[in-house]
């Protein structure tokens, strides 16, 4: 078969379904992978900043913004000299106008689920354009047994048409996927020495909270000025979050720092350097940052959400919503208990069991072969 994929979140910055699209074409790259037997195209609206094997990935540069005009209208003119046989959508949609079988990945509905966290416009393209593709599509992926209810609660989409696919953990070979990138600080001041970093990673949105995790951190560290809390992610929230600000107030602009973005080695390192992790998040399609923090052996604090339950079983410390002295509670056992600390970790193993990069293409590529021979 040839496949065509939706590349463009290889271009730039990776972020979220960059890496999880790097990690598929990790794993369908390596040496006698049963997909092997198949030919890829992938397209782009800008070069795509990742060393890919050329033998095994074809690239289409389509020139233009990368937004929903390109997908919708650019795109489809290119398409159809390449004589595919499916496509596939990492991010949520593809060309409506396509002539040809199409898988399509939604991660999370929150634009369904939680309109009021969106613009008005964009609220409602995103929900239009996904239901859309998700309608016409042949098969849908998603990433947690949580967002497949959504998918079907709010979507409209039948349940027996959705395929659950947990995906691996980081972004394959760390380094390929987003290369090229340097950290980019907010709040300049360097961190005071520390051996007890907060680490939080992920694009900063309403739902996660980070100015709560900013002021919960606080009572931490005016106790101890050897503590700090790193931030890691670009700032989309709206109502627009003062993340910079929040800071400032604390007074803390010398042990927290924010990053807009960091490569994939200084992300390694910074896990490599933390001591407990924060994510209030409350929606999520997964949240695999939480999942890549175990992996480096740093304990979570998490919002008590359905989700956050699933993906991470017993290996967190559970906070409520609009607890912010529970949140300071769990940072501190985290950072200065070794009990809870050993407690959590233990259960790491049976909640990482089940994100496998090797797995997760194996599946996938099973429902594109499915959708592309029916």
């Amino acid at each position: 078969m040839r496949i065509g994929i939706d590349a463009r979140e290889l271009s730039g910055r990776a972020t979220g379904v960059g890496r999880y699209l790097g990690g598929l074409l990790n794993e369908w790259a390596r040496p006698g992978h049963e997909a092997g037997r198949h030919e890829f195209v992938l397209y782009a609206a800008a070069a795509i900043g990742a060393e890919l094997d050329a033998r095994r990935f074809g690239t289409r540069l389509i020139p233009g913004a990368p937004g929903t005009w390109w997908e919708q209208v650019r795109l489809p003119r290119a398409i159809p000299q390449d004589h595919l046989d499916v496509w596939f959508g990492p991010a949520y949609t593809a060309p409506l106008s396509l002539n040809l079988p199409t898988v399509v990945t939604i991660h999370d509905v929150s634009f369904a689920a939680h309109p009021e966290w969106f613009r008005l416009r964009e609220g409602l393209r995103r929900r239009w354009l996904t239901q859309q593709s998700a309608q016409r599509a042949r098969a849908v992926v998603t990433v947690s047994e949580f967002s497949k209810r959504e998918i079907v609660e709010h979507l409209g989409i039948a349940a027996g048409k959705i395929h659950v696919i947990p995906q691996g953990i980081g972004s394959g070979d760390v380094g390929t996927w987003g290369r090229g990138d340097s950290s980019s600080p907010l709040v300049p001041s360097p961190l005071v020495p520390s051996p007890y970093r907060v680490l939080y990673v992920g694009s900063i949105f309403n739902r996660r909270h980070v100015t709560d995790l900013i002021r919960a951190f606080a009572p931490i560290a005016r106790e101890r000025g050897d503590a700090s809390l790193d931030i890691v992610g670009d700032n989309r929230s709206y109502p627009r979050e003062d993340i910079v600000g929040t800071i400032a107030r604390e007074g803390l602009e010398r042990q927290v720092r924010c990053h807009e973005y960091v490569s994939e080695g200084e992300l390694r390192d910074l896990y490599a350097r933390a001591r407990a992790f924060a994510f209030l998040s409350e929606y999520e399609g997964l949240g695999m940052t939480p999942l890549e923090a175990l992996a480096a052996g740093v304990p979570p604090v998490l919002l008590d959400t359905v989700v956050a339950r699933e993906s991470c079983r017993e290996a967190a410390v559970f906070v409520p919503p609009n607890d912010l002295r529970a949140v300071t509670r769990a940072l501190a056992s985290l950072l200065f208990d070794e009990a809870v600390r050993a407690r959590v970790l233990a259960a790491a193993p049976a909640a990482l069991s089940t994100y496998s990069w090797p797995k997760a293409a194996r599946e996938t590529m099973a429902v594109l072969e499915h959708a592309g021979s029916g």
